[in-house]
């Protein structure tokens, strides 16, 4: 029987929060009272590249992962590349600024893995939420 565990995958992702939605940018309105304070972006070799952001007023965690995502995949398009993928980015909280630093691969092909994102999809999802990019 081999229905219980299709019928189990099928509801384990649908559950907010799970692998199908870390591939998947965030579609929520950014924060009311957001300051993005800046982007660093370290390049850790060809194709690796860190992006250090702080904010304020995020409103939680994805909202400073958001900002990370939004300035890798511009600087994905800079370099050329077509798409990203989100390796970690952690997050923490000093007072009232957030602080972030991601890791992202950035690729002219699609690469493997569950959280890919198409740069020129996120930059234009970043512009109509009013996120900036690098």
């Amino acid at each position: 029987m081999r229905w219980p565990a299709v019928a189990a995958s099928a509801m384990i992702l649908s559950l907010p929060g799970c692998a199908r939605d870390a591939a998947e940018p965030r579609l929520r309105e950014p924060p009311r009272n957001a300051e993005y304070l800046g982007v660093d972006t370290l390049l850790l070799d060809d194709t690796t590249v860190m992006m250090l952001v702080r904010m304020r007023g995020a409103r939680d965690r994805s909202d400073v992962v958001a900002y990370a995502r939004c300035a890798a995949a511009q600087y994905a398009l800079i370099r050329g590349y077509s798409f990203a993928q989100h390796v970690r980015t952690n997050v923490e909280r000093r007072g009232d600024v957030w602080e972030g630093d991601g890791g992202f691969v950035i690729s002219p092909d699609l690469p493997r893995g569950l959280r890919n994102m198409d740069a020129e999809v996120i930059v234009d999802d970043c512009r109509e939420q009013g996120i900036p990019t690098v």
